[in-house]
């Protein structure tokens, strides 16, 4: 292996493009690890691909694992998902934020890098990608205003619990439509006094050609929205009240609402608990 890590490069490259703080960016991938080799992914994770795979990774600079166990997993609708068959699988959940504007830049670096790691033997192949896109910010809406964190501390902050929400419209010209009901109407209306202090909007971006083959072209990236709901509170203790019976007014399908609590980074905690 070459020590040469081209350091002079690396101090010409800070100089240059955007550094702010704000997520532009994310990638959100729901995995489910093949039965019996549970506990040697989240090994695998947790000790290894959180690290190498993700947050060594220039401008990927917050993350978060989040797992949904049996029960929660139960909670999931709709039956029938666009997204997920069954609606069940996807037991992992990784947030991870990345610098706006540097959206090209990380991805000439991830698609590099996991070449490397699976040419090495550092990609565990035993797992499903259910659902995986790199996506763009569209919007954020906050319960409580100027007061509390922001959305670009999410991710760091030790919230209870996580609702990944997937709306697709039928159009691009629909799914302008829903953005704007979702910020301005529906959003304030359904956070105010809930244990959910903000949810963040994206929109997914396809995958490049290049990219590694057991993970699929993103779908809906013209008519697709992904909603993260930060919450408070345990999802089991607010799911019925907060996130059952809710509809788009025409404006979308709500193709999969799904609820995770955090993991306990370094451990096996809930493992157990996934089937």
């Amino acid at each position: 292996m070459s020590d040469d890590t081209r350091s002079d490069v690396y101090a010409e490259l800070a100089a240059v493009g955007p550094y702010g703080v704000r997520p532009g960016h994310a990638l959100i991938t729901m995995v489910e690890p093949h039965p019996g080799h549970e506990y040697a992914y989240n090994r695998w994770y947790e000790d290894d691909h959180y690290y190498a795979g993700a947050m060594a990774m220039p401008w990927m600079y917050s993350g978060r694992r989040w797992v949904a166990t049996r029960d929660l997993q139960l909670l999931r609708a709709p039956e029938k998902s666009a997204v997920a068959q069954p609606v069940t699988a996807g037991c992992y959940l990784s947030t991870y934020w990345i610098t706006a504007g540097r959206y090209a830049d990380h991805m000439k670096w991830t698609v590099a890098i996991n070449k490397r790691l699976n040419r090495d033997a550092r990609v565990y192949q035993d797992r499903t990608h259910v659902f995986t896109a790199f996506q763009d910010h569209e919007a954020t809406v906050y319960r409580d205003g100027a007061a509390g964190p922001r959305d670009f501390h999410a991710l760091d902050h030790p919230y209870a619990g996580l609702v990944l929400e997937v709306i697709d419209a039928d159009s691009a010209e629909q799914r302008a439509e829903l953005l704007e009901w979702l910020r301005s109407r529906h959003l304030p209306k359904r956070l105010a006094g809930s244990p959910a202090a903000m949810v963040t909007i994206f929109r997914p971006t396809p995958l490049p050609g290049d990219r590694m083959t057991y993970v699929k072209q993103v779908e809906g990236v013209d008519t697709r929205l992904t909603l993260l709901w930060f919450l408070e509170a345990d999802p089991r203790e607010c799911w019925e009240p907060y996130f059952t019976g809710l509809s788009t007014e025409g404006l979308g399908r709500i193709e999969l609402r799904a609820p995770f609590v955090p993991t306990v980074p370094g451990t096996d905690k809930y493992v157990d608990r996934l089937r």
